[in-house]
């Protein structure tokens, strides 16, 4: 376990499961002085102090970043624009500043129109971590461990910005890769927002039919397994999804391409289509999640 305080004093504005248990991963590697949360929930705020995830709180963005070597904005994309604007005048000169949104179009877009051009200290993250649980309390320190976090620097990004915001990450025990700003975005749309739409529009369809109380009884584990990241919080995802819209509605449109010839198939009693469409998906995914 290193020592060495990599950060000396982190703002966190949104200290919810992203940004508490970044806070807990960074105090457990002993890799950070002084945390500061910022949030407009004060109970949380204060709950987030006694569960020692940060050291002292205020709801000013602006106090919350004074002084501070590394600011991570853990609010929801929608968010983060007026997040932007808050903190623009009060950063220190050297303090690096990052996201965790699932969305970085968006946050890139909303940083170049608050600063007037994108900062060199401004380095995009995504960790690539979470669980359908919110808020501070379901926050844990090994949230990230084996898990990727995608950093999306842009050309004018500082080397020694980026760098600082991999070790941030390394510290948690998470693997950092980097990856261009839309292709993020695309990937991200075919491999966590669609299953997402996908999650909530099933249990929306059951619930809406008329023998919704049997279907739900008699769900099995495959159910609860598919559906678990319905119980997601869905004012974010509806932010996540709307900013990365243009993206989604790309993956949506090829995955009713392919379940509309699913269908028909079905309809015919097409045994070789169904087959070769499930065989296809199996060895798809046998091969990508080698146990």
């Amino acid at each position: 376990m290193s020592t060495e305080v990599l950060i000396p004093r982190l703002a966190v504005i949104g200290v919810g499961l992203i940004g508490g248990s970044l806070a807990r991963a960074l105090k457990r590697a002993q890799v950070v002085g002084e945390v500061v949360g910022c949030g407009r929930n004060v109970e949380q705020l204060e709950r987030a102090v006694a569960l020692g995830v940060i050291d002292r709180y205020t709801d000013d963005p602006a106090a919350a970043v004074a002084g501070a070597d590394m600011v991570v904005v853990g609010t929801p994309v929608s968010a983060m624009r007026a997040v932007f604007g808050a903190i623009r005048d009060h950063l220190a000169p050297h303090a690096v500043l990052t996201d965790v949104g699932s969305a970085k179009g968006c946050v890139v877009a909303d940083a170049e129109a608050v600063f007037g051009t994108l900062p060199e200290r401004f380095v995009p993250g995504h960790p690539v971590a979470g669980t359908e649980k919110s808020g501070v309390e379901a926050s844990f320190a090994e949230l990230f461990e084996r898990r990727r976090v995608i950093l999306t620097p842009h050309v004018e990004s500082a080397a020694e910005a980026v760098d600082r915001v991999r070790a941030m990450w390394q510290a948690t025990g998470a693997e950092v890769v980097e990856m261009g700003i839309r292709h993020h975005d695309e990937v991200l749309a075919a491999t966590s927002h669609l299953p997402h739409v996908l999650a909530y529009t099933v249990v929306d369809t059951l619930a809406s039919m008329d023998d919704r109380a049997e279907i739900f009884r008699f769900a099995a584990g495959g159910f609860r397994d598919f559906t678990r990241i319905s119980s997601s919080d869905p004012a974010m995802w509806r932010d996540i999804c709307l900013a990365n819209r243009e993206c989604l509605v790309e993956v949506i449109d090829e995955y009713i391409g392919t379940l509309t010839r699913l269908r028909e198939a079905l309809a015919r009693g097409d045994e070789r289509t169904v087959f070769e469409t499930f065989r296809r998906a199996k060895h798809a995914r046998d091969n990508f999640y080698r146990e």
